[in-house]
């Protein structure tokens, strides 16, 4: 009887899944207007080769291309489309390469040493951020003299204003990457540390977020590593696991806001709160809005917790005050941790709030003087496969008699804490819910955690310079690219010659004339 039922249902899905589609794609002269619609726009583009005045790094952490692939199709489906057409914001960049993610001492490799390669701009090892590889994960005293610096910092130094924003906690590897040097990404709180490290005179990655460098913006989660240990979280006042865990009673937020003396420093840690923030009349922002990392998206309390679109544009509204420009890093990091679950609904619902939050960046930036790039650190182990028809649930339920034809779903992880597959039979194929949030995804092989993937990854870039942005490169690359593009850092010796060819302004146009005309002047 079940297959029956298969049959049958295999003859429904042909009959309503093809019709779906749009009736304007069967006519060949559909896909003939629109490729010469993609050639003119390719042929018509003109290399910019401006100085970049500002750059907004976009990070989907495990935003592999599987990710952004089915992400696209969720992206459509929200809207009631089949999905697969969908054009996302991050895929009308013109620039597109790939970037090879492994560490030097690992084929596969973790958040902390692939931000320091495409922040730091040199590749390290697993486990250890803002550091050279010859510093060893845990041994503090191989850190001194192995540090490197990121272009956060080298844009601050060149007079920027700089910023991140992240939906993880603000001492994850990723923005620890723009400001820390820590043998350890662990090492968030001093709490987190070994004696050791402290006697040998390491410091821990909250308090390096307020020394080490001048950062204008700070916003995400992460509460509990900046204040003394028992400090009751103001949000969650009776929960042990959200009070503060510092044990060198340091109050690393009262310290900011004094450090800041004469400037306009607000902190925040709600909603409220950050929507009173004026951009116009605000110098410096703190907003940690959760004590750990920060909640997903689809369960974001928007009365408490702003979401990443709201987040990207204060901190853009804040930066762009400054006239030198700015440097602007956004994590979307939780993409991660929703495929470390193996929750793939989790994870591609992050990543199309991410791609939303860069069409909010472009709408507040203009191309001409601002570089937009879109990348991953790393990828997963999701895979996307089968012969689904058009328009299938990417999230893979396909109700028909009352069974989730599992057999249709087209997402999976290659191990995980997912269903076990046995003898290529999936237990309890009935019970379960796949467009349900908390679904676990299917896993073949069964692990407590799911694990990154090794393969290169997508950079896509639009703005001054993109054109940097092609062909198959190693990660640390990106760091120097923006750095030239930019004109922060070592590389300048093009700066000058950039500069001066700038469009004339009216002014500059009229010089020659007003140059002869005094020149009469003085002769006569």
């Amino acid at each position: 009887m079940d297959g029956l039922k298969v049959l049958v249902f295999s003859l429904f899905l042909t009959a309503v899944c093809v019709s779906g589609a749009p009736v304007e794609e069967e006519n060949p002269d559909f896909w003939r207007s629109q490729a010469q619609e993609t050639l003119r726009s390719a042929l018509g583009r003109k290399l910019n080769n401006n100085v970049a005045k500002n750059v907004e790094l976009f990070l989907g952490d495990g935003m592999g291309i599987t990710t952004i692939t089915a992400a696209r199709i969720l992206k459509g489906q929200l809207q009631n489309r089949t999905g697969e057409e969908t054009i996302m914001t991050m895929d009308t960049f013109p620039y597109v390469g790939l970037a090879k993610v492994y560490t030097v001492d690992f084929q596969i490799p973790d958040s902390a040493a692939t931000a320091t390669a495409y922040l730091c701009g040199v590749k390290s090892n697993l486990n250890v951020v803002g550091v050279s590889a010859a510093a060893r994960n845990g041994v503090c005293r191989s850190q001194k003299g192995n540090e490197v610096t990121s272009i956060l910092k080298w844009a601050k130094d060149a007079g920027k204003s700089v910023g991140i924003v992240t939906t993880t906690r603000v001492q994850h590897a990723t923005p620890a990457g723009s400001y820390a040097h820590s043998v350890s990404r662990k090492w968030y709180g001093d709490a987190d540390m070994p004696a050791a490290a402290k006697r040998d005179g390491c410091i821990d990655i909250a308090a390096q977020l307020i020394t080490n460098t001048d950062i204008d913006v700070i916003i995400g989660g992460g509460r509990k590593y900046m204040t003394p240990k028992g400090t009751a979280d103001p949000e969650y006042p009776t929960d042990p696991s959200s009070a503060g865990t510092r044990g060198d009673k340091r109050n690393l937020i009262d310290e900011w806001i004094r450090m800041k003396e004469g400037k306009v420093a607000r902190y925040v840690w709600n909603k409220t709160e950050f929507d009173a923030v004026d951009p116009e009349k605000t110098d410096y922002l703190m907003a940690l809005f959760e004590p750990g990392d920060m909640r997903y998206e689809v369960e974001r309390d928007p009365l408490m917790d702003p979401s990443i679109i709201e987040t990207t544009e204060k901190a853009i509204r804040i930066l762009q005050r400054n006239p030198r420009g700015f440097f602007l890093l956004v994590e979307g990091g939780r993409i991660d941790q929703g495929h470390h679950a193996s929750r793939a609904s989790m994870a591609l619902h992050e990543a199309v709030a991410l791609d939303n939050a860069v069409a909010r960046a472009l709408e507040l930036t203009n191309e001409e003087e601002t570089l937009t790039i879109v990348t991953a650190d790393h990828s997963h182990s999701l895979s996307f496969n089968g012969y689904p028809f058009r328009g299938n649930s990417i999230l893979g339920k396909s109700p028909v008699f009352g069974l989730d034809m599992l057999p249709y779903t087209t997402l999976m992880y290659g191990n995980g804490p997912g269903h076990k597959i046995i003898n290529n039979k999936r237990p309890d194929i009935r019970l379960v819910n796949t467009k349900d949030k908390d679904y676990v995804q299917q896993a073949a092989a069964p692990l407590d955690s799911e694990t990154h993937g090794g393969e290169d990854v997508a950079v896509l870039a639009q703005g001054p310079m993109a054109h940097l942005f092609q062909g198959v490169n190693e990660q640390s690359y990106l760091a120097h690219a923006m750095a030239y593009a930019s004109c922060v850092g070592a590389n300048q010796n093009h700066c000058a010659s950039s500069r001066s060819s700038a469009p004339d302004t009216p002014f500059r146009s009229m010089l020659p004339v007003l140059l002869s005309a005094v020149t009469m002047v003085i002769l006569y």
